[in-house]
């Protein structure tokens, strides 16, 4: 059963500016929860592009540590990317990123369309924890970019 998480965000700030931040694998890190130990485990420096690849390390149930691969499946250059998982923990996980200007500055749309494995099972996890461990996922990760983009102490 395919599951969609959707959120979108206010950000103060210009498109390119919000692009450069989104687009480099490394601030993921900084956007995820310490209780993940997310780890970039890739050595890209440059904007995501279509056909990059990216390695990480994460540990989203119990401290266990588990790879996670995904590949840059589109991308329109400060409008939007996709990132797909190839190798990790999902059936089927994709990540629509799209960056939206406007008057108050750019409007960050994220849709996540994923899958668990194990059928029933998956589905029974996903009710139980997976659903809410993704939501305080992307809540941290809204209160962390409300901090960086839009706090008046800058």
């Amino acid at each position: 059963m395919r599951y969609r998480l959707y959120r979108e965000q206010q950000l103060s700030c210009d498109r390119e500016t919000a692009w450069t931040f989104f687009s480099s694998p490394h601030n993921l890190s900084e956007i995820t929860p310490e209780s993940m130990n997310f780890v970039v485990l890739s050595d890209k420096n440059e904007p995501v592009f279509k056909g990059m690849e990216i390695e990480y390390r994460v540990s989203p149930l119990l401290g266990i540590p588990m790879r996670w691969k995904t590949v840059i499946s589109q991308v329109d250059d400060y409008k939007s990317f996709t990132d797909f998982q190839k190798e990790g923990p999902y059936k089927y996980w994709n990540h629509f990123h799209e960056f939206i200007p406007n008057e108050k500055g750019v409007l960050m749309k994220d849709t996540v369309d994923y899958e668990l494995p194990l059928g029933i099972f998956g589905r029974i996890a996903h009710q139980l924890f997976v659903k809410e461990k993704l939501k305080s996922i992307f809540d941290f990760r809204y209160r962390v970019l409300d901090d960086l983009f839009n706090s008046t102490h800058h």
